[in-house]
């Protein structure tokens, strides 16, 4: 059984950081391309970073090029978030997903197993 959770998310002031978990199991972690997407009430769900599988390359919303950092461990079977420099509008809940693709993509197009999400809140 494929399964996504999420965990690492919360409440931070703005300038802080947060690392985000996302755990896999029920399939192979090292044939799949993981985005990292949020949403916040009332929008779309938006690609934040996702990471290819088969050359290593990833990709990031230009909102958070340079503050944001996702990266892989194959042994625990899990992909995380460094989020560094957090802005109110970073304020939403977190979801990770997995896609066939082998390169990364920011599209929700794709993705076909999905966590529950975890919240992260930035407010002084």
């Amino acid at each position: 059984q494929v399964q996504l959770v999420e965990s690492g998310g919360g409440l931070v002031q703005p300038g802080g950081s947060l690392k985000l978990s996302c755990t896999s199991s029920g399939f192979n972690l090292n044939y799949y391309t993981i985005g990292w997407f949020r949403q916040v009430p009332g929008k779309s769900r938006e690609g934040v970073s996702s990471s290819g599988w088969k050359d290593g390359t990833s990709d990031y919303a230009d909102a958070v090029k340079g503050r944001f950092a996702i990266s892989r461990d194959s042994a625990n079977n899990a992909v995380y978030l460094e989020m560094n420099n957090l802005k109110p509008e970073d304020t939403a809940v977190y979801y990770c997903a997995r896609s066939g693709s082998w390169a990364p993509h920011l599209s929700t197009v794709g993705y076909d197993y999905w966590g529950q999400g975890t919240q992260v809140t930035v407010t002084s």
